[in-house]
């Protein structure tokens, strides 16, 4: 976020514009993402969760709606209603999230920590090799009763997923989150060295000189069409002169 600024009737939040568009509707459109692809756009999600978990913050709404892509093609994370500063080694208890991608210590009211990022991380590898969720059902109620199988009751296809991608898959799913990789004395460089990212360029990532898998046709600075089109809202809301941000 850049600024915030007001008038009468609006607040308005001047952010970084990913003129990519959404993830989500990349994955729609492809079917399924390659390994390739998959690496890259995780590997920018454990950039944005090194950087979140350090400030003490979970974010725990992990999903591929939830991630945009700039005009380099590199992945933003965005959408931190759910997001929540917990502070180093404490936990929280507040029930939320997507269902497909909620941890089973959040569905159990256990308290849960950063390793339910780690959780949704693993969810997430899955849905882009594949397409779908490893975890659906018809309504929430069912889908938190088969995450609650545990990811060792889910079909793993060879022809999408590697076994180097299920076990990394696996290990970010263990139903135990202390257990989960990422959650030991390593932290989030565990993940970063596991064999399935072999070979990938953190540095060139990190310096934004990597040039990504996905490259997004951009025309210009107003270019929205890699965004679905919704209807406007037409509603004219009344004066806000309450001066509630005169201290601002």
């Amino acid at each position: 976020m850049y600024c915030t600024y007001r008038d009468n009737k609006f607040v308005y939040m001047l952010m970084e514009a990913c003129l990519g568009g959404e993830l989500w509707t990349v994955l729609r459109n492809r079917g399924r993402f390659n390994d390739v692809v998959t690496r890259f756009v995780v590997a920018c999600v454990l950039e944005a969760f090194t950087y979140l978990h350090t400030q003490g913050i979970i974010y725990r709404d992990l999903k591929p709606e939830n991630l945009l892509l700039d005009e380099k093609g590199y992945v933003k994370l965005c959408d931190f209603g759910f997001a929540k500063r917990i502070g180093l080694n404490k936990k929280t208890w507040t029930f939320c999230g997507t269902p497909e991608y909620v941890a089973p210590e959040i569905i159990l009211n256990k308290g849960h920590d950063h390793s339910a990022d780690y959780w949704s991380l693993g969810i997430l590898i899955y849905e882009l090799l594949t397409g779908s969720p490893p975890f659906t059902g018809s309504d929430p109620m069912k889908i938190y009763n088969v995450v609650l199988r545990g990811i060792d009751a889910v079909e793993f296809s060879p022809l999408h997923i590697t076994r180097t991608a299920a076990t990394l898959i696996k290990r970010l799913c263990a139903q135990n989150p202390t257990q989960r990789l990422g959650y030991g004395l390593g932290g989030i460089i565990d993940i970063k060295q596991n064999k399935y990212f072999q070979g990938f360029d953190w540095i060139g990532l990190h310096r934004g000189t990597l040039v990504a898998p996905i490259q997004p046709v951009i025309s210009g600075p107003e270019d929205v069409s890699n965004f679905d089109k919704y209807p406007e809202k037409l509603e004219n809301p009344p004066d806000e002169l309450s001066g509630w941000d005169a201290d601002f």
